[in-house]
């Protein structure tokens, strides 16, 4: 029912969209009569034999600034323009008409709002800033029916180049600092003139200054002055000070004292000379740093590691942002405020105050989840947690979480074979912002690194068949070297499985399929683990990047110190149970490409083996990996695939089990264009398989061989996603194209695809919902 619901809701906006488009081919009769449309602006470049030729990147500069946009087009039709031109103004801001004319629809853009002159004199002066100077610039119009098209056109003349540079110096303080930096100057002899290239230096030596004690410089108390008098094209250039540039600005300036307030309240008229009240209970001298503190909120040495500047060190602006950043993404405090004030003692020092507005500490919150899926499968999860931001006095985070979930098979099936799904359990966590070593490491990174606990444990419950123990614990490190960079070790990471009881029925199902055996059997998985990420897909850049990279071990030290091996019968124990040995690696590489402001291409590589060894036959089931579902291989079921070209059809059976593989790969290609503001398409490749290290008899054909890129199972598909910001519902439609169970020669299915069959649609298209991006 719900899958019959999400298909004619799909095709209900796919004929909604497709009647603006239709409807939108002329949208101009619905103008009044004297209005034209206005579709957009073209440069047209006029050379005559003098003239240098204008760079690509700034005809892209000038034409990126005309103004103002035009109306969406898509496939060179205007659906937005047309919602609004064709809905009546409505009576109210709500409602169906309003959402019509004033979310999907989109105001016309008439050649009434161009201002013709404004971008004649954009395109000249863009020019002359670039180096082109005495350009000429003009416009002229194309209209056809109702639309009006403007042409710009830039006649740029010769590029002027620079010849000499040359700063002021004298034996100032400040000219000696600026003249240590010369050889980092962004301005050279022969390189053509460009304004933006002036305005850099000045930020270059403000930034270079700002580092060095000069704490009231500012860019505009430079001038760089042009001489273009010297003849053929050249220009001549002196950077010097102003004449009224402030005393103050020339001087450096050290730290007096660091005063930190940890419990301030802004009361909205502040003492400009000192903030903090003279009635203090405490202040507290703790490694030069003054805490005033009366309720003893926070332990001193928090701020010790957060805090860059001591008494006598130089101002510098990097220690006095990283010090901001740090105190912010210690996630204890409100509202983070640093100001610096001149000392009593020196005209030429600091009092450093840092008043810092704590957050409520404590937090409760209720999470209540529903979700159905394919299978007949209704389920809810109710989450609640608890969290304590400051739980020792160090901005420790501490979080505490039970749960309780059901997953009920419904759709006819009786109670006595319904196969329902039980789950129980909790979790403590906590979060210390800092590396506990037995060793000094350096935490002076912008982002603070944590040390991490947790504990948890959870029993499941399958109806009729099975239930479990599952405990874990884990304790390990999170930092990040850099915004792009997040590094994630886990010293210790413990998992003990442990089934309570099997009953005969899923025994009966084992003897037909031992392989489900593996679901229950006792496991003790401990070992550390290692995790990298990198992303810097939070750039406005065309080409992005993310990778994890990821490796874990268990048993290996313990094993290697027993002699445990299964292959010569010796396998260890430890407190009744065999512990399990293997070494997992995996990474995952995407890849993103802007083709513009209204698409996308997005790419996914993964790879990973778990390899067992020692005292393990077999990788425990938890570890292993799985293909298939709404983030992997669309067109086929979760958990469906492989291994291998391993066929399941023959192996009928009242439960359905997971296919699960030692070795995977994946790989995915997604064209992602906006049809219409926050209404995207998709358009995608699913491509990919797991294998088994070992040949197993339970699973024939399903170890990796030299063939393996004939066993992958390939899907395509058709998506739409709803982007709303904070939120991305997804729907994709995918069906399969390969599968790799069937015999080889036939394993292309194109031949087989009906879509007017009922029962090839019921097999073979699959319908995903799902939250976000699959990758």
């Amino acid at each position: 029912m719900m899958k019959a619901i999400n298909n004619n809701y799909t095709r209900l906006m796919v004929s909604f969209f497709l009647i603006a488009l239709l409807g939108s081919c002329n949208v101009t009769k619905h103008l009044q009569e004297d209005e034209q449309l206005y579709t957009g602006a073209e440069l047209q470049i006029k050379k005559d034999s003098s003239s240098t030729a204008l760079p690509q990147s700034v005809k892209n500069k000038i034409t990126g600034n005309f103004t103002p946009k035009p109306n969406q087009k898509i496939l060179g039709m205007y659906p937005a323009l047309w919602f609004y031109l064709t809905t009546k103004e409505p009576k109210k801001d709500k409602g169906f008409r309003y959402f019509k004319k004033y979310q999907l629809g989109e105001e016309p853009v008439l050649m009434e709002d161009v201002d013709l002159s404004f971008n004649r004199e954009l395109v000249k002066n863009t020019a002359e800033n670039e180096g082109f100077f005495n350009a000429e610039a003009d416009w002229d119009t194309i209209v056809n029916n109702k639309k009006t098209k403007v042409i710009y056109s830039l006649t740029p003349n010769k590029r002027w180049h620079l010849r000499n540079i040359s700063y002021e110096n004298d034996s100032t303080v400040i000219w000696q600092e600026i003249d240590s930096t010369l050889d980092e100057s962004l301005l050279h002899p022969e390189d053509p003139f460009r304004l933006q290239t002036l305005k850099d230096e000045r930020n270059r030596i403000d930034d270079y200054l700002k580092e060095n004690g000069f704490y009231y410089f500012h860019p505009d108390n430079l001038l760089i002055q042009a001489d273009t008098t010297v003849g053929d094209h050249l220009v001549d250039l002196r950077v010097k000070l102003k004449e009224d540039t402030p005393p103050d600005a020339t001087e450096q300036y050290t730290i007096n004292k660091v005063i930190v307030y940890p419990d301030y309240s802004f009361s909205g008229v502040e003492n400009q000379r000192n903030p903090i009240p003279a009635n203090t209970d405490s202040i507290e001298l703790f490694n030069d740093i003054y805490l005033i503190d009366p309720q003893n909120k926070f332990k001193a040495d928090l701020f010790d590691q957060a805090l860059q500047f001591r008494s006598g060190d130089l101002y510098n602006r990097a220690a006095h942002d990283l010090t901001l950043k740090r105190l912010i993404n210690l996630g204890v405090f409100k509202f983070v405020k640093n100001q610096f004030y001149r000392s009593d003692s020196t005209s030429n020092q600091f009092d450093a105050y840092y008043l810092l507005t704590p957050q409520q500490f404590q937090s409760l919150q209720a999470e209540l989840k529903a979700s159905t899926n394919s299978a007949n499968y209704a389920g809810s999860e109710l989450n609640v947690n608890w969290r304590h931001r400051n739980s020792l006095k160090g901005a420790e985070l501490l979080k505490v979480e039970a749960y309780g979930a059901l997953n009920v098979q419904v759709g006819g099936v009786g109670d006595k074979d319904a196969r329902n799904l039980y789950r129980v359990g909790g979790k403590a966590g906590m979060s210390i912002p800092r590396l506990l070593t037995p060793f000094n490491i350096d935490e002076s990174a912008e982002f603070i690194p944590n040390t991490n606990f947790q504990l948890g444990y959870e029993f499941q419950e399958r109806t009729g068949l099975y239930s479990l123990h599952n405990a874990n614990a884990n304790a390990g490190y999170l930092w990040k070297q850099d915004a792009r960079s997040e590094h994630e070790l886990s010293l210790l990471d413990v998992t003990l499985v442990s089934p309570q009881y099997v009953t005969d029925e899923y025994r009966d199902e084992i003897d037909g399929n031992p392989y489900l055996q593996r679901v229950v059997d006792e496991q003790l998985i401990f070992g550390p683990s290692y995790r990298y990420r990198y992303s810097n897909s939070m750039l406005p850049k065309k080409h992005t990047f993310y990778n994890e990279a990821s490796v874990k071990l268990s048993g290996t030290v313990y094993g290697l110190l027993t002699g445990a091996d299964i292959d010569s019968g010796n396998q260890e124990e430890i407190l009744g149970v065999a512990f399990s040995q293997f070494i997992k690696a995996k990474n995952d590489f995407r890849y993103y490409l802007q083709l513009g402001e209204e698409s996308s291409l997005a790419a996914r590589l993964e790879g990973g083996i778990a390899y067992p060894y020692g005292n393990s036959e077999f990788v425990p089931f938890s570890q292993q990996f799985f293909a298939g579902g709404s983030s992997s291989n669309r067109g086929f079921r979760a958990r469906t695939i492989g291994p291998g070209s391993f066929d399941p059809r023959p192996f009928e059976t009242s439960f359905i089990f997971d296919q699960a593989g030692d070795i995977t790969l994946q790989t995915n290609i997604e064209y992602r264009p906006n049809i219409y503001q926050f209404l995207e398409g998709a358009i995608f490749v699913d491509a990919g398989n797991v294998w088994l290290v070992n040949e197993n008899e339970e699973f024939p054909n399903g170890h990796f061989t030299g063939e393996f890129l004939n066993e992958l199972a390939v899907s395509a598909g058709l998506g739409l996603r709803l982007d709303f910001d904070v939120l991305l519902v997804r729907a994709d439609l995918a069906t399969p194209v390969r599968k790799p169970y069937l015999p080889d020669g036939e394993r292309w299915t194109f031949d087989q695809i009906d879509f007017g069959d009922k029962d090839w649609r019921s097999d073979n298209l699959i319908l995903n919902l799902a939250i976000g991006y699959p990758f």
